[in-house]
């Protein structure tokens, strides 16, 4: 069996960045949000209870989900956010489990799963944080400031949603005392794919080790 790692990070820190340097380097990655929007997809059941529990406001006119004004919803209530991942959480992670364990079967040594909410799950003891018997842990980090500065010249939000949206997500500073690796993405891709290549040779180092 392969190495099993969890991936995460805040919003705005570069987590997708991240992934991407590991399937460089030979990592299988499974992205949790691929298989959001999957699920999520016109005539799919998942979408249906969306809408069901927020209301046809949160649907575009051809019947796909209106991201944005969910996440305006959300991303200002937390009961919200609660509903919201007590309808999605359960077959995502299912599904994610369906693949990595057949990733695992094909013989892939390094299998991540990128989960935006692993330590958030990893705190309360819920979610894929118990779901999964993860080998190691990875937060990708930047601090707030520039968690909120990337947003605003990447998404153009103002100022006081791009607080909002942070101060809406668990601490970064509590995240990164929950990870068993931090990769501090808060200067250049050249430094942070240097860490990401040490990390990924470690993973690798390990995987071989306990290889039958």
């Amino acid at each position: 069996m392969g190495l099993l790692v969890g991936l995460s990070g805040g919003i705005a820190t570069g987590k997708s960045s991240v992934a991407r340097m590991l399937v460089e380097l030979g990592a299988l990655v499974i992205d949790a949000d691929a298989i959001v929007h999957e699920l999520q997809a016109p005539g799919q059941p998942l979408l249906q209870e969306i809408a069901r529990a927020f209301g046809p406001g949160i649907l575009r006119p051809d019947g796909s989900l209106d991201r944005a004004a969910l996440g305006d919803v959300v991303f200002r209530d937390p009961g919200a956010r609660s509903r919201l991942g007590a309808l999605t959480h359960p077959p995502v992670i299912a599904e994610m489990r369906r693949r990595a364990e057949a990733a695992q079967a094909r013989g892939a040594e390094v299998v991540v799963l990128d989960i935006p909410l692993l330590f958030e799950g990893k705190k309360a003891g819920t979610g894929s944080a118990v779901a999964f018997d993860f080998d190691l842990t990875v937060l990708v980090y930047a601090p707030p400031a520039l968690q909120v500065e990337r947003q605003i010249a990447r998404n153009g939000y103002a100022r006081d949603e791009a607080e909002r949206r942070v101060a809406a997500q668990m601490p970064i500073e509590e995240k990164k005392a929950l990870a068993d690796r931090v990769i501090d993405n808060s200067g250049s891709l050249e430094e942070t794919f240097r860490q990401v290549r040490a990390l990924y040779a470690e993973l690798s180092a390990r995987a071989a080790a306990a290889a039958p």
